[in-house]
């Protein structure tokens, strides 16, 4: 293993010792530098994006030994390198995932361990790295899932989240039609992208219907629950099968649509060094609502649990509070 010398003894992360609701079980602490395992590697971490999973493992998704971190997303320099690692080095540029299951702290710290990297193309800002991710990595797999079929027509919906967001683009540079629901703040932004653009709400099946003549082939649910699983299975001719849910799990058992947790997940493509090439070429993007430094996670949270965050949230350890 390669370690520069000079790396601290110690650094901040945000942890949870219990499992609970995010704001009790989470807090700042000052815990000793983690040292990468065989196949891992350390970063110092530039930014790091929070997302609703982070709160769900608060609560005991993927319950596991504790105590443990938040942040999946990362981007950062490379700055300790495990066995068996080849094709990196410290000092390189990476962006990723924090191995948030294999530790106790993940991505929120100042470094962290990192389970699958791939490095920073040219061109591409390193806070804008750290956006990718979960993004690409949820709105691709459940694409291919559904089939990334450039003859067919493809409603997304939700498509103002980062999800639905990513998921839009991705299926427009495969080649599918794309109609999607989104609210005022990124709906302009979709329809540049090459989407067309309704509301959500009533009369959505409607317009849906009126816009592609008929029903749509797929249906992707990118949405916070809100009760619009029976619209969708509408839209899509009533087959429940050519819907798939990312968020309403209830609804979709009662409905027979199809969600994330009954796919099959051993077949998943890596597309990260893709779509993070077509970030550093402006073809592809994640969009980022606010970052903050490491010490105001819980403004990040509060954003986060309001649902008002309307992009990423992402942490920038090594910037001052002023200047984030």
């Amino acid at each position: 293993m390669t370690d520069h010398d000079s790396a601290p003894e110690t650094m901040r992360t945000v942890r949870f010792q219990e499992y609970g609701e995010p704001g009790e079980v989470l807090h700042v602490e000052t815990v000793s530098v983690p040292v990468p395992g065989p196949g891992r590697i350390r970063i110092v971490v530039h930014a790091c994006g929070l997302a609703p999973a982070d709160w769900a493992l608060c609560r005991g998704l993927f319950a596991g030994e504790l105590p443990r971190g938040i942040g999946i997303d990362v981007s950062g320099t490379v700055d300790a390198v495990g066995d068996g690692v080849d094709g990196v080095s410290v000092g390189d540029l990476v962006l990723g995932t924090a191995d948030w299951a294999g530790g106790p702290t993940a991505g929120a710290s100042d470094r962290a361990i990192m389970d699958r990297w791939t490095p920073v193309p040219t061109g591409l800002d390193l806070t804008k790295a750290a956006a990718l991710p979960m993004a690409l990595d949820t709105a691709y797999g459940h694409l291919a899932w559904l089939g990334l079929d450039p003859e067919k027509t493809i409603l997304i919906h939700g498509a103002g989240s980062t999800i639905g967001y990513a998921a839009v683009q991705i299926a427009l540079l495969r080649g599918m039609r794309v109609i999607a629901t989104a609210g005022e703040t990124y709906a302009q932004r979709l329809r540049d992208l090459g989407a067309t653009v309704t509301s959500y709400g009533d009369g959505m099946a409607d317009r849906v219907g009126a816009i592609s003549n008929g029903p749509v082939d797929l249906v992707l649910d990118t949405a916070p629950v809100g009760g619009a699983l029976p619209d969708l299975v509408r839209i899509a001719g009533g087959d429940p099968k050519r819907v798939l849910t990312i968020s309403d799990f209830a609804a979709a058992e009662e409905l027979g649509v199809r969600d994330s947790f009954h796919e099959d997940r051993t077949q998943r493509i890596d597309a990260l060094p893709e779509f993070a090439q077509l970030a550093a070429d402006g073809k592809f993007t994640v969009p980022i609502a606010r970052t903050f430094p490491l010490d105001e996670w819980r403004t990040a949270l509060d954003i986060s649990l309001g649902g008002n965050a309307r992009g990423k949230l992402l942490l920038l350890p090594g910037t001052p509070a002023s200047d984030a």
